[in-house]
C-alpha cells in the first residue's frame, strides 16, 4: 500500500487508476498503462517505493517522446 500511497502522491496528474490485487501466491506486479514494469516473480525480490517512483517516470518519459 505504501507503494501505492507514493504513486499517487507522485503521479496525481497522470494517474487515472490505480488496482491493487490482492494475492497469497507471492505475486506482486506494477504495471503502468498495460506495460508490467516490475514482478516480483520474475525479480525473485522485493521492491520499494523509491524504486517503483523512477521505473515509472521513466515510463512516462518514454510515453512523452
Amino acid at each position: 500500500i505504501s507503494v501505492m500511497a507514493a504513486l499517487l502522491r507522485q503521479f496525481e496528474a497522470q494517474i487515472q487508476a490505480i488496482t491493487l490485487v490482492p494475492s497469497d501466491s507471492g505475486k506482486f506486479e506494477v504495471s503502468v498503462n498495460g506495460n508490467t514494469i516490475f514482478s516480483k516473480l520474475k525479480t525473485g525480490r522485493h521492491t520499494d517505493p523509491d524504486e517503483i517512483i523512477a521505473t515509472v517516470k521513466q515510463q512516462f518519459s518514454k510515453e512523452i517522446e
